[in-house]
């Protein structure tokens, strides 16, 4: 038996599926689009599959998870609905579970956050709930785990018991009259449990219904004249008409279930709310928020167990046993050469540092499981907008703090393709996981007292993608009207100690497996590179081919400040995987001990030039993987390479005016070409930021043709 579990986004609706399935669950994607989908099965019960569908809002798909959701749906796999909702929000959430209704497959409700609306002093009558909508409903709590087994208890005895709608739903009676008739015109075209939401959707002239369905002249001129009827009837359109009669039923289904003694107050969530997400307060205190979290996981719990782990275990006790072990076996100079500044090197200065990512993404967890960061994504709505941007750019964002990837993957949510180039484009100059690594680096060897540094990456990533979309927002090729954005808040509670060191472990997990992986692949090369000429003689580092490439490439980064090859090449070797800057310097330094790295760099790098090296490496074009992504959902190879030039060149540039700046700011030197050139540079920053947006084609069309119009007149 399959059950198909379906809910707007925040309705708890994946706590559900974690808690029913626990470990028993598969991920991948939906056939043809990067959505992901999950299927489980439920663990008191090894016969029910329950498959988890995308959080949506209804069944008129403007995204491909309502696409998806749909798709899957109107193929009649499930034998049975569990629909998830938000009871705090029961009006917005019954939206979706109308036009389920229509489907004729059983449908149970499962009223989420009873628990919270308890703790609200207020109440829902569940037996005139269920009389009403004409379908069983349980009061549940993913929270405290209660109420979910019987959910699938009842969701099972409901499994075929399929009907041809349900009669509960009952419109106007215009309206009725319209979709019995256009019901009436598709008989036998369409499954019969079916037949009520193909006629609804033909109705409100949904393109992707009108396509599916393969009909007659005579069908479609009589489904035409019905439909133009019906509105001259309503003086509405149609879409609108069965909008507006769903919301008044469920108003007054609304008005029935819930007790009389409710009344509308103010909750704990909205007198937070108040102040977090108060249009001058909102930014200081997200601000305060990312500052913290920065300041825990690079200046204080997280580094004290960085430090022993550079410094203790990969600096002393694994180099040692690895010399003691290779010269009981008396392994050849290269191979122990390999495996000790190679291997061990490389990879132990990457693996130092898992304890700050578990530290980051633990504060992470936090604030996603406490309800904050959709906070976040709502305020940042009200300051892109300004920009001519949206909110929803902002989802791929947050997602970027773990990996680029995803990032832009998650793009596809963004139904203006322009803005979605925009946020592919953008989004990972957020820093994510690997660049973590060298925020800790740069911090640790040349700003370890400094509390400010390491959050300043943060917010130079983000003010970079504010000036920058405002930039592209501007230009006749990606300018438009901005997306709209509409998104659930949910209630704030105390943050789950499992969910959140569970989020944590899956991230630092995913560090570990690349650092056995693609770092472990890498170091193996830098080494080999690091450690023989052409004539393939094992050498010094500084004659060796690394240092030959670096060498040749070095002086295009000498006026950004790292004019050194050892650091260019570690910029360089960053595209195949970021955390390889690190591992290069661990390699090319011969150190295995943080504390001996951090002295060697300091030799080498003023303050200025790495602090020039930290932020080019994280604006400038990401790890190939992250490339892969752009050029998968750009699908044009033109974009890809646009998207990449625009990135590296942009964090050239403001290394390059960081750099020349601080030398006459911060060190007392000269000005000369090169500040001249910066400033410059700044004057070309300021007017694309700051002239007047171009009009696209179709706009510079429409305002021709109104003048040669005026003209007439």
């Amino acid at each position: 038996m399959e059950i198909a579990l379906i809910g707007n986004p925040n309705s708890g609706k994946t706590s559900v599926f974690n808690l029913l399935t626990g470990a028993n669950q598969r991920v991948g994607n939906w056939p043809g689009v990067t959505v992901e989908r999950k299927m489980g099965y439920v663990k008191f019960d090894k016969t029910i599959k329950l498959q988890d569908l995308p959080g949506i809002y209804s069944l008129s798909p403007y995204t491909p998870e309502e696409q998806v959701a749909r798709d899957y749906l109107v193929t009649q796999e499930a034998d049975v609905i569990l629909n998830i909702i938000d009871v705090t929000n029961l009006e917005r959430n019954l939206y979706l579970t109308t036009q389920l209704l229509d489907l004729g497959i059983p449908v149970v409700l499962a009223l989420n956050m009873s628990d919270v609306l308890e703790s609200q002093g207020r109440k829902i009558r569940l037996d005139k709930l269920s009389y009403l909508m004409g379908t069983p409903v349980v009061a549940t709590s993913a929270l405290k785990n209660t109420g979910l087994t019987k959910a699938i208890q009842v969701a099972k005895k409901e499994a075929g018991s399929r009907s041809d709608r349900s009669e509960s739903v009952v419109y106007d009676n215009r309206l009725e009259a319209a979709i019995s008739q256009i019901s009436d015109l598709i008989f036998g075209l369409v499954p019969s449990s079916a037949q009520r939401f193909y006629a609804i959707k033909l109705f409100e002239k949904d393109p992707l219904i009108w396509q599916e369905l393969t009909l007659s002249d005579y069908q479609k001129n009589e489904i035409t004249e019905i439909i133009e009827l019906t509105e001259g009837v309503f003086t509405d359109d149609s879409e609108s008409i069965v909008i507006n009669e769903r919301y008044l039923f469920i108003e007054k289904v609304a008005k029935e279930v819930q007790s009389s003694s409710d009344e509308l107050r103010m909750t704990l969530s909205d007198q937070i709310d108040k102040i977090v997400t108060n249009r001058f307060l909102a930014l200081p205190i997200f601000a305060l928020a990312m500052f913290i979290v920065y300041f825990l996981a690079i200046q204080t719990v997280g580094t004290f167990w960085t430090d022993w782990v550079n410094d203790v275990l990969f600096g002393q006790y694994i180099p040692k046993i690895a010399q003691d072990f290779l010269n009981w076996l008396q392994v050849a100079g290269w191979l122990r050469s390999l495996i000790i500044d190679g291997v061990i090197a490389g990879v132990g200065t990457v693996l130092g540092f898992l304890p700050q990512i578990f530290v980051l993404f633990t504060c992470l967890g936090i604030l996603e499981d406490i309800g904050y960061m959709s906070r976040i994504a709502f305020i940042m709505d009200r300051l892109f907008r300004r920009f001519g941007l949206s909110g929803k750019s902002f989802i791929p964002m947050l997602i970027a703090t773990g990996c680029g990837v995803p990032a832009i993957m998650s793009s596809r949510t963004i139904e203006n393709e322009r803005d979605r180039r925009i946020t592919i484009m953008t989004a990972t100059f957020m820093p994510c996981s690997a660049k973590l690594e060298i925020i800790a680096l740069i911090t640790g060897a040349f700003f370890p007292e400094n509390p400010f540094v390491a959050p300043s990456t943060y917010f130079i990533g983000l003010i970079t993608i504010v000036l920058s979309g405002i930039a592209l927002k501007k230009t006749s090729f990606l300018g438009g009207y901005t997306s709209p954005f509409i998104m659930e808040l949910p209630t704030y509670h105390f943050p789950k100690l499992q969910t959140v060191l569970t989020y944590a472990m899956r991230k630092a997990l995913s560090f570990v497996k690349r650092a056995g992986t693609i770092i472990f692949s890498l170091t193996v090369l830098i080494w080999f590179l690091s450690s023989y000429n052409w004539q393939l003689q094992q050498v010094d580092t500084d004659q060796s081919l690394l240092a030959g490439f670096g060498h040749l490439i070095a002086p295009i980064f000498s006026p950004v400040g790292f004019g050194n090859w050892k650091a260019t090449v570690a910029a360089v070797t960053g595209l195949a995987a970021k955390e390889t800057v690190v591992a290069t310097f661990g390699i090319l330094y011969h150190n295995n001990s943080q504390s001996g790295l951090w002295k060697a760099l300091e030799l080498d790098y003023s303050s200025l030039a790495a602090y020039s090296f930290l932020i080019f490496n994280l604006i400038c074009a990401p790890c190939f993987a992250a490339i892969g992504a752009i050029k998968r959902e750009m699908n044009h190879l033109a974009w890809t390479v646009g998207a990449i030039v625009f990135q590296t060149g942009l964090a050239y540039g403001i290394s390059f005016m960081i750099y020349q700046f601080g030398l006459v700011l911060g060190y007392g030197k000269p000005i000369t070409v090169e500040t001249f050139l910066a400033l410059l540079l700044v004057l070309i920053f300021c007017y694309f930021i700051f002239r007047r947006p171009k009009a696209s084609r179709q706009e510079v069309i429409s305002l021709s043709t109104l003048g040669e119009l005026s003209k007439e007149v």
